[in-house]
């Protein structure tokens, strides 16, 4: 032991153990903390090297979770759409084929039918749909529900008529329920006139009034071809539309055009088909006449008006086929 390492008490290479062996000097490391800090900030430029260097950031994707809750969303609305456009079918399928039915319940279900196409106008006006094409589309859907009796069926429900005379009974009966739909729409309104409130219903009840004397004719249509005859070619869902046309011609078919069927489901020929909605349901405006006078106009208008197309329509099927008077 030198006299230096008596005098700090050392061992012999104390001093020099550390470094002799190589150990890391862990001061030192300690002091390289801003380096270490340097490399942990360098995120950014790994982020840059995994999108190729760039140094741009990769937008997010939302995920399956969000696409499958807007694929679940868009899934709702369309059963939801689904569910409306059957009740709407079924509802206009009862007012079209009354029978016995009692005022009040027409009242019921012209009701029931205005919620439920106020909830069809929402949604199409939330797509961007316009009303004509709305209102053409819920009509299409309609049509192929109209109830449509075979010649047995409606001289049975109509005491035994036939022929002419059955006719007569199928104009009258149809030209009642037209105008009992505008009575009722008139009365509904000069209620609404006192609650203006309500009034926010008002163009969904036209629109319920024009589908369901719409369908009140198509069905007159279709059961005077049964009774004269003359058989429209094709399944049930295209005889449907070739009515629906006839309708906005407010013609009878005539089955030997060729085309009839084919041409039913063309544009000039929904084209023709909203055009006569549109107008149908400018009629059913008189209806929101104050106190009564709607309930009077709006029934008038509509007796008329079916009455005038039972005639145009017998006299069209009268060329293909003349019917003896028939049992009265």
């Amino acid at each position: 032991m030198t006299s230096e390492n008596r005098r700090t008490g050392a061992a012999p290479d104390d001093s020099t153990a550390e470094e002799s062996d190589g150990a890391p000097d862990h001061k030192g490391a300690a002091d390289a903390g801003p380096d270490h800090e340097v490399a942990a900030e360098a995120g950014p430029d790994h982020e840059g090297a995994a999108d190729g260097g760039s140094g741009r950031k990769v937008p997010v994707d939302d995920g399956p979770d969000h696409r499958a809750a807007a694929d679940d969303e868009s899934e709702r609305e369309a059963a939801a759409g689904g569910r409306s456009d059957q009740e709407v079918a079924e509802l206009v399928g009862r007012l079209a084929d009354p029978g016995d039915m009692d005022g009040a319940e027409r009242r019921r279900l012209l009701g029931r039918l205005t919620k439920s196409l106020a909830r069809g106008a929402k949604r199409a006006k939330e797509s961007g749909e316009g009303r004509g094409r709305w209102l053409t589309d819920v009509f299409m859907a309609v049509a192929p529900r109209i109830p449509i009796r075979d010649l047995h069926t409606l001289s049975e429900h109509h005491h035994g008529l036939t022929s002419e005379a059955l006719a007569d009974d199928l104009v009258r009966t149809a030209t009642k329920a037209t105008m009992a739909v505008g009575a009722i729409g008139g009365a509904v309104a000069a209620a609404e006139f006192a609650a203006p409130p309500l009034l926010l219903s008002a163009p969904a009840q036209l629109v319920a009034e024009t589908l369901v004397v719409a369908a009140i004719e198509v069905k007159l249509i279709a059961e005077l071809h049964e009774v004269y005859g003359i058989q429209v070619p094709g399944t049930g869902s295209q005889r449907a539309m070739a009515f629906a046309m006839a309708w906005s011609k407010q013609r009878g078919v005539d089955p030997m055009a060729p085309g009839t069927m084919t041409v039913a489901l063309g544009t000039a020929a929904k084209t023709a088909l909203r055009n006569r909605l549109m107008r149908t349901l400018g009629r059913h405006l008189t209806t929101f006449g104050p106190f009564l006078t709607g309930a009077v106009a709006g029934g008038f208008l509509n007796r008329a008006a079916t009455k005038k197309l039972g005639e145009v329509v017998r006299a069209d099927l009268r060329v293909h086929r003349a019917l003896p008077p028939g049992k009265s």
